[in-house]
């Protein structure tokens, strides 16, 4: 596990849970939103934190920290990462793993040895849009259609997340909801301007997609949108 950061006490990263969170080193996309910027490029696993540390920490607090939040990065780039949660379910905690979904054979597998309690899958843009806002034209698609429809069938709590970057509009949001077939546990995220790519977008465009989104879609939540209608 090529881990850069912790966490180490977050009450909002897993819902009703106290939890650490993990974040891998390395992503195969390149999204020009990133707010984790500093985790794309793949490093060397030895500048980093070592999960002996990891596991060291929870240890001392086994007693206050109820699960850890695997994120990125993108966490199924990882060739530990079976054994790296293997470990945390020896410990009785509980997992979230919050993914691009480009690896639905990872999330199988993981599933398949009960090694996961909650995923979260951050869908990106419509089919005709993806691309070009994740910044590769060497994805597949298909994989992360594969990955919706295997977490929507996995039976854990889980999430769908969308960022509404400047390049999104309400016609995309449409388009992912037919394009993925999401129905259910769907969030809107707010766009934060970053050093790698300032992102600005009109309040009152916003304002007017947010409330368009809110009397069309029911299932629809909303997150980091606090002071606006």
């Amino acid at each position: 596990m090529n881990i850069a950061g912790l966490i180490k006490t977050s009450f909002v990263d897993y819902p009703g849970k106290i939890a650490s969170v993990v974040f891998t080193q390395g992503c195969n996309l390149r999204c020009g939103y990133c707010h984790n910027h500093s985790l794309i490029e793949k490093n060397d696993a030895s500048t980093g934190i070592q999960p002996e540390e990891v596991f060291k920490f929870l240890a001392k607090r086994n007693e206050m920290i109820d699960a850890v939040v695997i994120s990125g990065g993108e966490p199924t780039l990882q060739k530990n990462l079976h054994v790296f949660i293997e470990e945390l379910k020896a410990r009785s905690l509980l997992v979230k793993l919050d993914t691009n979904g480009t690896n639905p054979d990872i999330l199988r597998t993981l599933l398949e040895d009960e090694l996961l309690d909650f995923i979260a899958m951050d869908i990106k843009a419509p089919f005709s849009k993806y691309a070009g806002i994740t910044g590769t034209s060497r994805l597949e698609l298909v994989s992360i259609r594969e990955s919706v429809e295997v977490i929507k069938n996995s039976g854990l709590a889980y999430e769908f997340r969308t960022t509404l970057c400047p390049e999104l509009e309400a016609a995309d949001l449409s388009s992912i909801i037919i394009d993925f077939g999401v129905a259910s546990n769907y969030v809107l995220q707010r766009c934060r301007s970053t050093d790698f790519n300032k992102t600005t977008r009109n309040k009152q465009d916003l304002q007017s997609l947010l409330q368009w989104s809110k009397e069309n879609w029911s299932f629809l939540a909303f997150r980091g949108f606090e002071g606006l209608n």
